[in-house]
């Protein structure tokens, strides 16, 4: 007997198998494209997601060479979503979490709704890209297509609903719409109503390891798959990497570095900062929140200048930590400000831009490698201040994320932060948290407890290097004033 777990992430989709011993025995990945139809956009085509997930849960399934699956469980990127008709059908693309079209109507929301009610209700200020805001503007700009309408779902909740024909959604994904109340775990009516949206358009709320459904015969044939296996309603992208690593409780908090970067501290309560600086949304388990501080480019700005190099080598990551290991400890004055899209934490700007500051013809491309790993380093340090400011405690940092597989950038980040980084030693921990959840929806674990000491991963500690420590100080102090001198720059010219 295997579980299934699927991730279906900004950059791609990625299926994973794991066996009774909760191990990985099988992986499909297919990369999923951003579409940028008008400045400030970013879409993702729907059919896109399902295409590409049949196939990558093929691959899987082939890899693990077809045992019994006898759970699904999936998780998504949150805040965006999809509009269904009323035969659930997508009207148009998703917009995703990295749309910043409801940028201009943050002001003007804040103001009419109120900073601190959103803060004491949502747990979190409006941000352009989540769904909330993004209802906000299609009310202004394209009423017909919200009216028209029967609902939406966020990205997970699409594929589920392709497996079951089941529309709902979980109360982790829906605490990122700004359109929750994450104190009662539930719709907020208010929040909904005064950014434009009927309470009619919302999904029904399960609990994430709920059986929301079981595979139709039709998504069966397509995946591969028996008909009948029972699904998850599934959970947001931080929730399944904390279900797979134990962070159930207030002994750890992670730090992830994928496309974005985020910083997770669970709580028992829910602990809203009052300066709004970070968020605070609904764990995955129940009686559980979470703080969360994110920064928006962090892995996406390695592929930025992956891109802008034109690497097109097998491996350019590879390559590219090679390079910048060439370079020192402070890429010789070279600063990078990793606001390639906004920025989220501690700063909620959606306007921010980035820069390379310092640059000279000395440089090389391992300078500016490095520089992009150091400035996303203190970009995760300044979130990881905000999250301890407002209240956020941890014993240990577990390191997660296929950035911090590169141990160049691993020990960037624990200089930077100068504490030590346990990093998750196994494959593909988001994924098999979606398995895992699958696992506790389909009775083969009593609850999210059992499932983390089934996957309990192997950690490698990086302790920060007392040389460097000093050096990376500077080099945040550093950071922390140019970031500050754009952004007022920014502030000054509106």
């Amino acid at each position: 007997m295997a579980l299934l777990g699927v991730d279906l992430g900004t950059s791609g989709v990625k299926a994973v198998v794991i066996d009774d011993d909760a191990q990985v025995i099988g992986v499909g990945y297919r990369e999923i494209p951003m579409e940028v139809p008008a400045p400030n956009r970013a879409e993702q085509d729907p059919a896109a997601w399902w295409s590409n997930t049949v196939m990558a849960v093929r691959q899987a399934l082939y890899e693990a060479e077809h045992p019994e699956i006898e759970g699904i469980g999936c998780d998504g990127h949150m805040h965006g979503g999809v509009l269904l008709d009323e035969a659930s059908k997508p009207m148009g693309h998703a917009i995703t979490w990295a749309d910043q079209r409801a940028a201009e109507l943050i002001p003007e929301l804040e103001a009419d709704i109120g900073v601190d009610t959103f803060l004491a209700v949502a747990g979190t200020r409006p941000a352009a890209g989540f769904m909330g805001p993004t209802m906000a503007w299609l009310r202004r700009y394209e009423p017909h297509r919200l009216d028209a309408a029967a609902t939406f779902v966020l990205p997970k909740d699409y594929l589920r609903l392709r497996m079951t024909g089941t529309v709902a959604t979980d109360i982790s994904d829906a605490s990122g719409t700004a359109m929750f109340d994450v104190g009662a775990r539930s719709w907020s009516a208010e929040l909904t109503e005064r950014q434009g949206a009927s309470v009619d358009i919302l999904p029904p709320l399960l609990e994430s390891a709920d059986v929301a459904g079981r595979l139709t015969v039709g998504a069966a044939r397509e995946l591969g798959l028996s008909p009948g296996i029972p699904i998850a309603t599934g959970c947001s992208d931080q929730c399944a990497q904390a279900a797979a690593n134990g962070l159930v409780d207030r002994t750890s908090g992670s730090v992830a570095l994928g496309t974005g970067g985020q910083i997770v501290v669970v709580t028992e309560r829910p602990m809203p900062d009052p300066e709004g600086r970070i968020h605070t949304f609904c764990h995955a388990a129940p009686e559980r929140w979470y703080q969360l501080g994110a920064t928006l480019s962090a892995g996406l700005s390695l592929r930025w200048l992956r891109d802008r190099l034109r690497l097109t080598s097998s491996n350019p990551y590879t390559t590219m930590g090679t390079s910048a290991a060439q370079a020192p400890p402070g890429s010789d004055g070279l600063i990078f400000i990793p606001y390639l899209v906004g920025e989220r934490s501690p700063v909620m700007e959606p306007e921010a831009t980035g820069a390379f500051i310092g640059l000279a013809y000395a440089h090389r491309r391992a300078h500016l490698t490095r520089a992009v790993m150091e400035g996303v380093a203190c970009s995760l340090r300044a979130v990881r201040d905000a999250v301890v400011a407002a209240g956020g405690r941890c014993d240990r940092w577990l390191a997660v994320g296929n950035g911090l597989s590169s141990p160049l950038w691993r020990g960037i980040l624990a200089d930077v932060y100068d504490e030590p980084l346990h990093f998750v030693a196994a494959p593909e921990r988001t994924a098999v948290g979606a398995a895992l959840i699958g696992g506790i929806a389909a009775g083969t674990y009593a609850g999210y407890a059992e499932a983390a000491e089934a996957a309990r991963p192997p950690l490698h500690t990086t302790e920060p290097n007392p040389e460097r420590v000093p050096i990376y100080e500077d080099v945040y102090a550093r950071y922390s004033r140019l970031s500050a001198l754009l952004l007022d720059d920014l502030r000054s010219e509106r």
